[in-house]
């Protein structure tokens, strides 16, 4: 194969790759606060494109630099997907902590319903797709046969450097040791005088936040969202959690990469068209789940989170 071919399907797959690590971090930080699998977290991810559109059609009426738009579309779609983890935390999961673990699964589908529905209904017709506003630069660097896009550039920066920002929270803050402490012993944590319960509470925050940024990366890569999206995306960012071990935020980061080379190996590299990319990646995702069904990267309970 062309090598400026090759690095072109390199760089969509860690466009993918960024996306599907966002998803899949929020997915770990839940089971690791909780041991709960959160299953309207797709959903949170498509709530916050739409927030993000939505207020992107407010300003239009607005002469704003599309950098002041960019800024305030993912403040908007942030600080809204955060305040609803912390409330689906709070009312939803919280009072089913002692209960069997299959009500919290199903309290979390029927909730991602509602955000799904909800936004079906009740946005202007919210059951078609929509064109998302094209917000980046629009100019590409080209080498034979590579094409690198700035957006692109822009949109790889936004991800790597909010799962750097993540990791920085989770290892060096009073707020990350509270996280890592509640993950491996909640009891003896509570016991030294951490709130247990407000670091639930900012755990959902955070992964619901890093859930809004993975649906404006991805409106602003795709230039195009829809009411249904997150069900795929929950789909992959679960799976991808799962690959690289659930609980392990380093696991979930490789798990979303991984998945991303899948798809990109199953649309390039196989003798099958490019729309069964979806079907050959979770396929090979069942084989690894039968080879390490602790994930790639086992969790340690020193290690959580």
């Amino acid at each position: 194969m062309d090598p400026a071919v090759l690095a072109q399907h390199l760089l969509n797959g860690t466009m993918l790759g960024v996306i599907y690590a966002l998803v899949a971090v929020g997915f770990t930080l839940f089971f690791g606060v909780l041991d709960v699998i959160k299953f309207s977290h797709g959903d949170v991810v498509m709530l916050g494109a739409f927030t993000a559109l939505a207020t992107s059609t407010g300003l239009a009426a607005f002469d704003i630099d599309s950098t002041i738009v960019l800024v305030l579309i993912l403040v908007s779609a942030i600080a809204v997907t955060a305040l609803l983890g912390a409330l689906i935390a709070r009312f939803l999961v919280l009072p089913l902590r002692d209960a069997p673990t299959l009500n919290v699964l199903l309290i979390t589908l029927m909730a991602g319903t509602v955000i799904r529905e909800a936004v079906r209904l009740f946005y202007p017709q919210g059951s078609n797709p929509k064109p998302f506003p094209r917000l980046l630069p629009t100019g590409a660097m080209e080498f034979g046969a590579f094409t690198f896009r700035h957006d692109s550039a822009i949109l790889l920066a936004i991800g790597v450097g909010a799962i750097v920002a993540t990791h920085l929270l989770v290892q060096k803050t009073r707020l990350g040791l509270a996280i890592r402490a509640v993950a491996q012993d909640a009891e003896t944590a509570s016991a030294m005088g951490i709130p247990f319960r407000a670091t639930v509470l900012a755990t959902f925050a955070l992964g619901s936040a890093l859930a809004a940024l993975a649906g404006v990366v991805n409106g602003l890569h795709y230039s195009e969202i829809s009411f249904n999206m997150g069900l795929l995306l929950g789909a992959i960012g679960f799976s991808a959690a799962v690959i690289g071990g659930l609980g392990n935020v380093y696991g979930a980061i490789l798990g979303g990469f991984i998945f991303a080379a899948l798809q990109t190996i199953g649309a390039v590299a196989l003798p099958f068209a490019s729309a069964y990319k979806d079907v050959f990646a979770f396929g090979a995702v069942i084989l690894l789940m039968a080879w390490k069904p602790g994930g790639l990267l086992a969790e340690r309970s020193a290690e959580r989170v």
